[in-house]
């Protein structure tokens, strides 16, 4: 008998795993059955999705407000379903808010649980780790550093390394992504990424553009590419670069029509192949010389890119009460936001945050990992030992977690 497994992703970035994850069970049975909340990436390796991922992608309380209802029938109906027909095991995949509270119902309904992305209890409300235990029959974690936190817990766990550590090469080749993106060779390059929120490119692209109009000042030349993760957010950022304009701007949200038909063509270089299917901030990253970068996902995918950079953050101050009060902290456990940083345990490269991320600041910071090629090589050899430690069979490893959990048959 197949085995049945209900799963719920949440962002952009979980559906990703959540595909990779399908991928690794679907080669151990392919008569797997895989159904619940998911996007296209899972769609296009045959996940059964009963709703769209993008009823999870809530961006800020407000939105959370605004969308609760529908949050909440879409709760009580796939609660309903895998109640209903329990699967063999269920996957939550990160959305913490919303798989933790599903997975609690379910396990004690009998159904075994596995979350996967551990929520960054090491960083903010280590408090969640009562509701974990309650509500998780099993961890699969991203980093290594956070199989230690879970077993002093007892909850199980096992680490199956980042994906995006197989996705994105070992050796970037910085010349091939020029050629790509209509860059020379010798160009020195930045890549400005304030972030793919409206919220966070409001509030940093001006501090970003201001910065930029400074390290122009010192290399009148310097390219500037600025990925968008889609339309919408590059016609915000084109009106913020109007009013704090800089030269040399290359604002981009899908790679250049040629390229795009190089793509199409059988004959294509291996490099453009090896390429297919990446988000428009990895051509991004893989050009550039350095990075200024909102804090978040982007700051890991740079430093497996190998690449030196500034990262910043700034929240409006009713944004900073309203999470001091939900985690119950002014600041995080952790002296570190990135998690390159994090995961190096040092400050590697530089964080400036709110009140510290003014534009000389970041113009500075950012200047050096332009132009020192010493730091700059430093920085890459740390940021490839990072890439080696993060770099497992994440498919296989966490199916086959999956795969031991329903075959014990208890919750």
């Amino acid at each position: 008998m197949s085995m049945t497994v209900g799963v719920v992703a949440g962002e952009p970035s979980g559906d990703l795993l959540a595909a990779r994850m399908i991928q690794g069970l679907y080669a151990h049975d392919a008569q797997t059955v895989v159904q619940g909340i998911g996007g296209p990436a899972m769609s296009r390796v045959g996940f059964n999705a009963w709703h769209p991922m993008d009823i999870l992608s809530i961006f800020g309380y407000i939105d959370a407000f605004k969308q609760a209802p529908r949050l909440i029938r879409t709760y009580r109906d796939v609660k309903r379903r895998l109640l209903a027909d329990p699967p063999h095991v269920f996957v939550g995949v990160d959305a913490p808010d919303f798989n933790l509270r599903l997975e609690a119902q379910l396990r004690r309904a009998g159904v075994p649980t596995v979350h996967f992305v551990g929520p960054s209890i090491w960083a903010w409300r280590y408090e969640r780790i009562h509701a974990i235990r309650q509500a998780v029959s099993h961890m699969l974690v991203l980093f290594p550093f956070e199989v230690e936190l879970y077993e002093r817990e007892g909850v199980p766990v096992t680490y199956v390394g980042h994906p995006l550590a197989e996705l994105i090469p070992m050796h970037p080749n910085r010349g091939a992504a020029r050629g790509r993106l209509g860059l020379a060779p010798d160009d020195r390059v930045l890549a400005l990424m304030p972030g793919s929120r409206a919220s966070e490119i409001q509030a940093l692209a001006p501090r970003f553009l201001r910065a930029v109009q400074y390290l122009q000042q010192q290399d009148p030349d310097l390219q500037v590419l600025v990925p968008m993760v889609n339309h919408a957010r590059r016609i915000q950022f084109e009106a913020l670069a109007r009013q704090t304009p800089i030269a040399h701007c290359h604002v981009v949200d899908t790679l250049p029509d040629t390229v795009m038909r190089l793509e199409s063509d059988h004959d294509c270089s291996p490099e453009i192949n090896s390429a297919q299917g990446w988000p428009i901030a990895w051509h991004a990253m893989e050009a550039a010389d350095a990075v200024l970068v909102a804090s978040g996902t982007a700051t890991l995918e740079a430093a497996l890119f190998k690449r030196p950079m500034v990262i910043s953050y700034v929240l409006s101050p009713w944004m900073r009460r309203i999470m001091a009060w939900k985690s119950g902290q002014k600041k995080p456990y952790v002296p570190w936001v990135g998690l390159p940083n994090v995961l190096a345990d040092e400050f590697v490269v530089p964080e400036l945050l709110q009140e510290a991320a003014t534009p000389e600041a970041l113009a500075e910071q950012t200047w050096k990992a332009l132009s020192d090629a010493r730091y700059a090589a430093q920085v890459a050899r740390r940021f490839t030992t990072i890439h080696e430690s993060l770099s497992r069979d994440t498919p296989t490893l966490a199916a086959q977690a999956i795969i031991q959990v329903c075959e014990r048959g208890t919750a």
